[in-house]
């Protein structure tokens, strides 16, 4: 898998996850941190002209570092839940196809210390390249499964007691009247399209961001953004209940 850019490298090298590092052009002071690093981790570090690296990223910008990385792993959602310190906080990722919001939901998931991402293996953005560098290296560090079936994954976390919240714009519940200090999986649907009929049909609540502008709903990330980092914030101490 190849993913590119100065602090997605940085972090895949501080997980231990980077067979190869490539690198072009006049060596700053940043690129030169991920130079030495890779030579404390034993990574071979190779010298290629600038349009070798445009090829790697595609077009993406890459700031002269690209790597070769091992395939995230795929945990079981069994392992997510098992992971947890105290009740689970998991994402659901509906069809997002958009690798920047990929990443950026991915990045928002780290730092608010979720504890794994699900994803269906088809109709999903890939996790290298512009997903990788949008998560500005988490996704060397988020746990993920991937599945077949989103619904089918949802009466599964049902099964191990997780409350499965869907975000939704028409919902009649204020995703801030939700309790998320329960175990609970947030759902996500695609860009535009929003969660599909199945999915929907099977959480266990649904959310709304309320919105007071002209605009009709957030970005997938932001919403994922709002709505984790209150739970995040009831997490704390604070458990409104229900309504």
């Amino acid at each position: 898998m190849i993913i590119y850019g100065i602090n997605p490298v940085l972090e895949a090298l501080r997980a231990g996850r980077v067979r190869e590092l490539r690198v072009a052009g006049r060596e700053g002071a940043r690129i030169q941190d991920v130079v030495a690093l890779a030579g404390e981790r034993g990574v071979r570090v190779r010298r290629m002209p600038a349009e070798a690296l445009d090829r790697d990223a595609r077009g993406g910008v890459h700031q002269g570092v690209v790597a070769l990385v091992e395939g995230t792993r795929d945990h079981s959602i069994e392992e997510l839940i098992r992971s947890a310190e105290g009740p689970p906080l998991l994402v659901v990722l509906d069809g997002i196809e958009d690798p920047h919001n990929l990443g950026a939901i991915l990045r928002t998931a780290d730092a608010a210390g979720v504890d794994g991402v699900i994803m269906q293996s088809r109709r999903s953005a890939s996790l290298s390249g512009a997903a990788a560098k949008a998560s500005a290296g988490a996704v060397a560090h988020v746990r993920i499964a991937t599945v077949v079936n989103i619904a089918r994954t949802l009466d599964e976390l049902k099964e191990a007691g997780i409350w499965t919240v869907g975000l939704a714009g028409d919902a009649p519940t204020a995703y801030d009247k939700v309790d998320f200090t329960l175990p609970t999986a947030v759902v996500l649907g695609a860009e535009g399209a929003g969660l599909r009929r199945l999915v929907r049909e099977r959480c266990d609540v649904l959310a709304a961001i309320p919105m007071r502008g002209h605009v009709e709903s957030l970005n997938v990330s932001v919403a994922a953004g709002v709505t984790l980092f209150e739970a995040v914030r009831q997490r704390r101490g604070r458990s409104p209940a229900w309504t």
